[in-house]
């Protein structure tokens, strides 16, 4: 019998966050797990609210006997990063993401989702883990499998994960399937890649686009300080479709820019209304810094919206800088001449290229939820977010923490002197006229 990635239980000492990844553990999961079930039951929920994922790789050992354990680990940890951005960027509710056995990674999400959606998700994100990795030995090819179901009501976390881990050894032996249903039913019909970027296509037209703001607080005293853009596409079929799967459709249309353009004027038309001095703080994607009028269109579109530049931050990832930094850099230069200010978002998620600290005209560090998730129970993530603190003061930098959800978070990275702050503590990602009513309110 092939051996399941999670064991029933474990030592104590395993719990902890796994420190190749900085993902939870699996007990923090279980709990996790275990908290939102007693939750939808005490709520009286009938239909499946809570879904989880596990997600392995083919063949890992392979990668480790071709290129050594170093890039393996590499790769891994790289994984992990691809994993909470794509969760970050997709998911409105509460989610975990762990570090199982060898190469499996667990995600748990509690959020209303039809099967088709949660379908689309994983393979979305079985999409962005196959790209390759750079790394000194060359590319890395990694062969993602997927077991995905929606956790029953009233269902233990350990049956759970025993499902899963049942799921992804069959899923694993077959190598022309890439995802599996734990639940025994077949897999949901959906729409084909090519349908969907034919709908694409045509969800500006039909007003499928929204924008949607997640509210910023600034540190010390948690006034509403501004909000961060994020896309959504209310597909007519498939339900309401998050950012990391939009631009990766968008990506394969070769639509990035047109799209990235709309959603920016919808934000900014948005913000235009805000009380001064809240801020707007965009992404930006690799084929917007690739643009040779993504300033002049930037600048157009501000001027258009009446929205002031200094009152905008561009967000940029690692991700969007691996392409060219510097291009990159020229681009982000010209824009912060208007007045727009640039953070580097995710910090921490990736490899932490120093070198972006030197090329850039940064404004802020805007830390990746890891950063911050063990802060009050670990010596060793205190230490690093004190350092991280410490370089950003010494490079006038300021620093957001993503990804708060507790008080003891909250208070922690005030006591250590972060600027602002946003997270599902106060607020999860709501609509322009709800920000709109909580900025008046103020």
């Amino acid at each position: 019998m092939t051996a399941v990635p999670f064991p029933a239980a474990e030592p104590e000492h395993e719990a902890a966050r796994d420190a190749l990844t900085g993902l939870a553990g699996i007990e923090a999961a279980r709990a996790r797990l275990a908290q939102w079930a007693e939750q939808g039951a005490d709520q009286g929920e009938t239909d499946p609210s809570v879904h989880a994922l596990l997600l392995g790789l083919r063949r890992f050992e392979a990668v480790n006997l071709a290129f050594g354990e170093s890039a393996g680990d590499a790769a891994l940890a790289a994984v992990a990063s691809r994993i909470t951005q794509f969760a970050g960027a997709e998911l409105d509710g509460p989610w975990l993401a762990a570090r199982g056995a060898g190469s499996s990674f667990l995600l748990v999400a509690d959020l209303p989702c039809s099967r088709e959606r949660w379908q689309l998700f994983a393979e979305q994100l079985a999409d962005l883990v196959a790209r390759p990795i750079a790394g000194g030995a060359g590319a890395l090819r990694l062969s993602p499998a997927i077991a995905l179901l929606r956790v029953l009501p009233g269902e233990g976390a350990d049956s759970v994960l025993d499902r899963l881990g049942q799921t992804l050894a069959v899923v694993q032996r077959q190598a022309a399937r890439r995802l599996m249903w734990g639940d025994g039913e077949a897999t949901p019909a959906g729409r084909t890649a090519a349908e969907l970027e034919a709908d694409l296509l045509k969800a500006i037209d039909r007003d499928e686009i929204e924008v949607v703001f997640q509210p910023q607080f600034a540190l010390p005293g948690d006034a509403l300080s501004g909000a961060e853009a994020l896309a959504r596409w209310n597909h007519p079929v498939l339900g309401r479709i998050g950012a990391g799967a939009l631009f990766s459709i968008a990506e394969r249309a070769d639509f990035v820019v047109p799209l990235s353009r709309h959603i920016a004027a919808l934000a900014l038309r948005a913000a235009a209304v805000w009380p001064a001095p809240l801020r707007l703080s965009l992404n930006v994607t690799p084929a917007d810094l690739a643009n040779w009028s993504f300033a002049a269109d930037l600048g157009e579109a501000l001027r258009l919206s009446g929205f002031p530049a200094d009152r905008l931050t561009l967000e940029v990832t690692e991700q969007v800088l691996l392409a060219d930094t510097q291009l990159a850099a020229r681009a982000l230069a010209d824009v912060a001449a208007k007045g727009v200010r640039v953070a580097l978002d995710d910090f921490g998620a990736g490899f932490c290229n120093f070198r972006y600290l030197k090329v850039l005209p940064l404004h802020y560090l805007k830390l990746d939820r890891a950063m911050v998730e063990g802060i009050t129970e670990e010596g060793r993530d205190l230490a690093v977010l004190r350092a991280i603190l410490a370089m950003a003061g010494a490079l006038d930098l300021k620093v957001i923490a993503e990804g708060i959800e507790s008080e003891a978070q909250r208070a922690r990275v005030e006591a250590e002197g972060a600027h602002s702050w946003q997270g599902f503590l106060r607020a999860k990602p709501m609509a322009g006229i709800e920000f709109l009513k909580l900025a008046l309110a103020g």
